[in-house]
């Protein structure tokens, strides 16, 4: 599954689902959705793509997760935001994250990175990460990469249509379920215009 905000990060992201070696992919859009749809059917991937419009209004990233699994039979789902440079060196880490949530049964985990890694420096720290374990902390110093693993129960009791993936992760973090995975990957991440820019020098 992908959340697409960038049109220009498109084509890396898919590239590294197939690496993967996932069947399908569905493309949540909201932004640019023409531009989006025109952009795959030209491009001839080898990977069957459904393309899955928000509506008329934007529904936040747990609203538009929400919005292609609610009538997908499988039950669990990789999640990727491509605002993220997704190379191809990260398929080893994201596999291992894979193996790790099914044998421990987990319904969530998240790919992270401890925020010295990151090209853009103004990260504050999303989460702490022990054995594991993500928490809140005053401090904390690793980064969300925008890659997660999902269960599709967890969105069993969200009565909005509209909402953040915040509200998932703050119930698990509650019920000290809400796991990570670390990458050693740098970090590249189109925060802005000016992050892209020098990201280009």
């Amino acid at each position: 599954l992908l959340k697409i905000n960038d049109i220009t990060l498109l084509e890396n992201t898919i590239n590294l689902v197939i690496r993967l070696g996932i069947k399908k992919i569905k493309l949540n859009t909201y932004y640019l959705q023409e531009q989006i749809k025109d952009f795959v059917e030209k491009k001839k991937f080898k990977i069957e793509i459904e393309i899955i419009s928000d509506g008329e209004k934007i529904l936040d990233t747990g609203g538009g997760i929400f919005n292609m699994i609610k009538n997908s039979n499988e039950e669990n789902f990789i999640i990727f935001n491509p605002d993220t440079i997704w190379s191809l060196n990260y398929s080893k880490v994201i596999n291992e994250m894979e193996d790790f949530y099914f044998s421990k049964e987990m319904e969530n985990i998240l790919l992270v990175v401890e925020k010295k890694l990151s090209f853009d420096k103004n990260f504050r720290g999303d989460f702490s990460l022990t054995k594991n374990l993500l928490q809140k902390e005053s401090i904390n110093n690793y980064v969300y990469t925008g890659c997660q693993i999902i269960n599709k129960k967890r969105f069993a009791h969200i009565k909005n249509k509209i909402f953040s993936i915040m509200e998932i992760w703050n119930n698990l973090i509650s019920e000290k379920k809400l796991f990570g995975f670390e990458s050693k990957n740098k970090f590249l991440h189109i925060t802005n215009i000016e992050v892209y820019n020098n990201l280009l020098k």
